[in-house]
């Protein structure tokens, strides 16, 4: 009988080791949550490449645990984040410069909570905040190069989601670049105050082709998926943002603008595995390969490629800079 009892003492407390190696096993993890704007993280721009990212990083390394909470109003920001700090992530990635407010709030009340945040630098002067930041402009410029360029009825459009500082940067980096191409260009511009409002970015961009535009670049998030359908319908050339959106209309995609904020979200979790978070600015730009033109280039003439492969060249050594204020691009009126 006390053989017996010891053998079931024995398999009662190996089956608790196993449990605790289980259990040691989870806490282990690195869990990293992502909260998205209100674009939601099927939004064919940098929400889903955020995503896109995370899930690339824990295929690769099975140490990291990655989850979203896709966010369908502005209300919905502050909820998602405590959701995630009540879980205890180790990193919160805040999507967009929609969430600065919030994700200062909660970062201010939970100082030992790490936080990353796309596209807003507000929030620098936190200790427990990495701000992710992009050249955005560069990007822009480049593109507008490409648009400027390939114009035939020298009239092309700018649809922005929504007018601010970070944003501007879009509008301000293309107008820069059509008009260094075709100096007697007309850019129209649209600001749709929306970044999920595929309807409104289609009727923005019909009524720029009656108007004669033969090349729309949209800065727009979701409501710019309006905008390539109604330039593949009306048989022009579209623009691209965040990622490489050829796919969404291979004919008439010409380029995008490239952020890449799958590699920003992916290296600000290695930090945080790692030990090495720091908080303050992380710049993007085209010397890192953080912004570039997308890599689908079939429909961009050679001497326009060539042109704009110069033009980065220069951006990167220096000898060029792209304005970042719309006191130095007077043709962005949308911040009138």
């Amino acid at each position: 009988m006390k053989k017996y009892l010891a053998l079931i003492l024995a398999l009662v407390m190996a089956f608790a080791l196993v449990a605790c190696g289980s259990k040691n096993n989870t806490d282990n993890k690195i869990k990293i949550g992502m909260v998205t704007d209100v674009g939601g993280v099927n939004d064919k721009s940098f929400n889903q490449t955020s995503w896109e990212g995370l899930q690339a990083l824990a295929k690769a390394d099975s140490s990291f645990e990655v989850n979203y909470l896709e966010s369908k109003t502005d209300a919905d920001y502050k909820t998602n984040i405590n959701t995630f700090i009540d879980e205890d992530y180790d990193l919160i990635i805040c999507v967009g410069y929609m969430l600065a407010d919030a994700t200062r709030e909660a970062a201010e009340a939970n100082p030992d909570q790490k936080f990353a945040i796309i596209d807003d630098a507000s929030c620098a002067d936190l200790p427990n905040v990495a701000c992710l930041m992009f050249a955005q402009e560069q990007a822009s410029y480049l593109v507008g190069l490409v648009a400027g360029s390939v114009t035939e009825s020298k009239t092309v459009g700018y649809v922005q989601g929504m007018v601010s500082d970070s944003m501007n940067l879009f509008g301000i980096g293309y107008i820069t670049g059509v008009l260094e191409a075709c100096p007697d260009a007309t850019v129209l511009q649209y600001n749709a105050n929306n970044f999920g409002d595929s309807a409104g970015g289609a009727t923005a961009a019909k009524d720029m082709i009656t108007k004669g535009a033969d090349v729309i670049y949209h800065a727009a998030g979701g409501t710019g998926m309006g905008v390539i359908e109604a330039c593949n319908e009306e048989g022009i050339w579209a623009i691209g943002v965040d990622t490489d959106q050829s796919i969404l209309a291979p004919d008439h995609v010409i380029t995008s603008a490239m952020k890449r904020v799958d590699v920003a979200s992916q290296d600000i979790s290695k930090a945080v595995k790692d030990g090495n978070f720091k908080s303050g600015v992380h710049m993007y730009d085209l010397s890192n390969g953080g912004v570039d033109l997308a890599p689908t280039r079939d429909h961009i003439p050679a001497d326009v490629l060539a042109k704009v492969e110069a033009a980065k060249a220069a951006i990167i050594a220096g000898e060029k800079t792209v304005p970042t204020s719309t006191a130095d691009c007077p043709a962005f009126t949308l911040d009138d």
